[in-house]
């Protein structure tokens, strides 16, 4: 029996949030949420615009091997579609485990969700997961704040994080594709990436990390230590901003220049929450295109 409760983006984040909560990727066995029915496998498909495209064998006959002990015990997210069949929003590491476990049907929530839902919850569901890497979260933050407005306060408090840690993660996604690849592959800790947003040549010191298995602190002094042999060209400018800038500043600097496409300069009061925010156009199109974008 379909839903009739009213449910989407009309409801907010959290509304959106209520089903993936109760049904994550976990087989957890002290809050099973109760299904609405259960449908046959063969009558599932996957949704063709799943964020994450990647399941390992390894993890998919670990949850095999669960099912066939303990059953599916959060039931999947589906909506119906044409033909009596089902599209899964939310499960599909379940659905897949559940062929290796020789299920013939499983149990499912069905909700009537349109298309731009279904992707809110995919992106949410993936957040959620325990083995996500550092650039593949922060990659879902930007996701839900592009396509769908949300704000970094909204998703901290919708998902349970600090606004500091999905900030400190949208930073990650300022650094060169090589350098983040290192952090998917793991090669570099999401504590190394961050240490190399403020370098000026990011990719050719990760290389160097990567090749000394450098620690996080090491790195850090690495990327000072190149910061300070190019102060003298730093210092031609008779400029001051009123004080040496934390990290997280010159990050944030770097952050906003790489999507506004113009120089930004954050010049913070200290001991106060008041400061300024400069941006330098070079010509008038770059002045267009930001009053593009601020009117939006």
């Amino acid at each position: 029996m379909v839903s009739n409760k009213p449910r989407g983006l009309g409801r907010g984040l959290s509304a959106l949030m209520a089903d993936v909560t109760q049904s994550t990727e976990t087989q957890a066995a002290d809050a099973p949420r109760r299904a609405d029915r259960t449908v046959p496998i063969e009558k599932l498909r996957a949704n063709p615009n799943q964020p994450r495209r990647t399941f390992t064998q390894d993890a998919l006959n670990e949850l095999s091997a669960s099912i066939k002990e303990k059953g599916i015990l959060q039931p999947l997210i589906v909506r119906p579609t044409d033909g009596g069949m089902f599209e899964i929003v939310a499960g599909e590491r379940r659905w897949r485990a559940a062929q290796l476990a020789q299920l013939h049907e499983v149990p499912v929530l069905v909700r009537e969700l349109n298309d731009t839902e279904v992707l809110e919850i995919a992106i949410i569901e993936n957040i959620q997961r325990a083995d996500l890497n550092a650039v593949e979260e922060a990659a879902g933050y930007r996701q839900l704040m592009d396509k769908f407005g949300h704000t970094q306060e909204k998703l901290a408090e919708a998902l349970g994080k600090s606004r500091s840690h999905i900030a400190n993660l949208l930073r990650l996604l300022s650094l060169p594709d090589d350098v983040q690849q290192m952090v998917v592959e793991g090669k570099l800790s999401a504590g190394h990436a961050r240490a190399l947003i403020t370098s000026e040549n990011p990719s050719e010191l990760a290389k160097i990390v990567v090749r000394d298995g450098l620690s996080v602190r090491a790195t850090e002094a690495l990327v000072k230590k190149q910061s300070e042999g190019e102060k003298p060209k730093a210092t031609a400018r008779p400029q001051s901003t009123g004080g040496d800038k934390d990290a997280d500043t010159r990050a944030l600097e770097k952050d906003l220049s790489a999507i506004l496409a113009m120089k930004v300069t954050i010049n913070h009061k200290s001991g106060t929450e008041t400061g300024q925010v400069i941006l330098t156009y070079e010509n008038l199109d770059q002045l267009d295109d930001l009053c593009a974008k601020l009117s939006r």
